[in-house]
């Protein structure tokens, strides 16, 4: 029974930020039209203020953010084309980032280079975790099955090492950048400052949810190979 409840607590730690984050996005998507103008163009706009007119504003399919080597700002179509509080909010978040890079952000440049090694490191580590089972059952030797299945776990792991350390850059991104953007500029609605807030700090804890869900993946990858 400890056991038990011990994994719920531990499964719910895990999902529960995911589940937060996404509730919260999607409750502030309602009303669809509350703004008079979209994601992207509050996009442009906010750019445009920042003196970045080189930086392109593209819908994506693949999650909204910044594209640091494209110089690009990349908005789901829910944002892109949305005028929700959720809209206007990412797309200022996302902009963040871009002056971020224009402001040169160390914590965003290193994250750009783990991005880069951590890719490649994590398909490494899914390759060794699937041929772990096998060296085990050819070499016999348990410690050969331990050491693929350490590097496997560590390398996979690495897409957790980059989402938890830039869960400052995110926060800057929201709070320092993104907010008083918003503010000062006038863009909000009378009271739409605090649920702004929480989508912001819901912005920013998208890649936290993400780590602990890798987290998650991991454990199940221990799981199957224990059996």
């Amino acid at each position: 029974m400890f056991y038990l409840i011990l994994v719920i607590l531990i499964v719910a730690l895990i999902v529960g930020p995911s589940y937060w984050v996404k509730h919260t996005l999607r409750k502030y998507s309602y009303p669809e039209d509350r703004y008079p103008g979209t994601g992207a163009e509050l996009a442009r706009i906010l750019l445009d203020w920042a003196k970045l007119q080189s930086v392109k504003v593209e819908i994506t399919d693949v999650g909204d953010h910044y594209d640091p080597i494209e110089k690009v700002v990349r908005l789901t179509p829910d944002k892109f084309n949305g005028k929700s509080l959720t809209a206007i909010t990412v797309a200022a978040h996302e902009v963040g980032h871009a002056i971020q890079d224009r402001d040169g952000y160390l914590p965003l440049r290193l994250r750009t280079k783990l991005v880069r090694l951590a890719a490649p490191a994590e398909k490494f580590g899914a390759a060794i975790l699937m041929l772990a089972p096998i060296v085990l059952i050819v070499t016999r030797a348990p410690i050969a099955g331990a050491l693929f299945l350490a590097g496997g776990l560590l390398t996979i792991g690495a897409a957790t090492l980059v989402h938890l350390v830039t869960l400052p850059m995110e926060m800057h991104a929201s709070f320092s950048r993104a907010l008083p953007m918003l503010e000062k500029g006038g863009f909000l609605k009378d009271g739409d400052a605090p649920h702004a807030r929480r989508i912001l700090g819901a912005a920013a804890l998208t890649y936290v949810s993400a780590s602990l869900m890798t987290l998650l993946n991991m454990g199940r990858w221990w799981a199957i190979l224990r059996r």
